[in-house]
């Protein structure tokens, strides 16, 4: 069982609801104690009216981190295909120093490969194969990382890596090389297969994969799964929640869990 302490993330999905709405909604969740705030990197709703209300995900990010003092905060995931690598890290830099607020920013670049085919049809982009966008993805992280070294002034710390995806030759041999933390949909089964196979990435590449945080999503799993997958290491547990209304009543018994895990 891991030292690392149990954190929970909330995904403000952000579409059907008005801008408004998700900003006070975020407001809400850094009072009641959440640890993270998420969105998501999409054009369009994923479910719901396909056409319904819907806001992009980097510049409420930007927005996010002046509206709050203590969250972290960032996407989950971003897609690396709608972005140039090099302005991705400038990006990443700028929130991070907004978020800092005179001290240590708080920004956490969660990124994947991308999947949703109308973003890249509607928005003009090639949507590839999973197998290029994967190869994309892989070429541009040490990329973006490289750029994080030139930028004037640089990142207030090293910001945070988040690798979305269960890939297992390609998406978590990426996390092994670059993630500070991997977030999976994985069930306790799954998730204790693709850590065996995370940590072959870890031996080939030469990195303890002790040093990455692991993510998952609660969703609608039993306590008992949530604790099976804490007992495999994993701390950090995301919950999403979509417009227009944005019911997390559930949280508060999942933030009285971290505590005790925490006590």
């Amino acid at each position: 069982m891991t030292t690392r302490p149990v954190r929970i993330g909330v995904q403000i999905q952000p579409q059907h609801a008005t801008y408004e709405k998700i900003r006070d909604t975020a407001v809400e969740l850094e009072e009641l104690g959440v640890d993270i705030l998420f969105n998501w990197d999409h054009f369009y709703p994923l479910s719901g009216e396909p056409d319904g209300l819907h806001f992009e995900s980097w510049t409420m990010l930007a927005s996010l981190a002046e509206l709050t003092t203590r969250v972290e905060l960032g996407a989950l995931v971003n897609c690396n295909s709608y972005r140039n690598a090099n302005l991705q890290a400038d990006m990443a830099r700028t929130i991070d120093h907004i978020s800092a607020k005179g001290g240590t920013g708080r920004f956490i670049f969660g990124t994947g490969s991308g999947w949703f085919e109308r973003d890249y049809d509607e928005y003009g982009y090639d949507f590839g194969t999973v197998g290029t966008r994967l190869d994309a993805l892989a070429r541009d992280l040490p990329i973006i990382e490289d750029r994080w070294g030139k930028l004037n002034p640089a990142p207030t710390r090293k910001i945070p890596v988040l690798i979305g995806g269960g890939g297992e030759k390609k998406t978590l041999r990426s996390v092994a090389t670059h993630a500070d933390i991997w977030h999976s949909f994985s069930d306790p089964a799954t998730l204790e297969r693709k850590l065996g196979i995370l940590a072959e990435h870890g031996a080939a590449v030469g990195r303890d994969v002790s040093e990455i945080e692991i993510s998952t999503e609660i969703g609608k799993r039993s306590v008992a799964d949530v604790e099976a997958q804490y007992d495999m290491g994993a701390t950090l547990f995301t919950v999403g929640i979509s417009g227009p209304d944005y019911d997390y009543s559930a949280l508060t018994d999942w933030l009285a869990w971290r505590d005790s895990k925490n006590a």
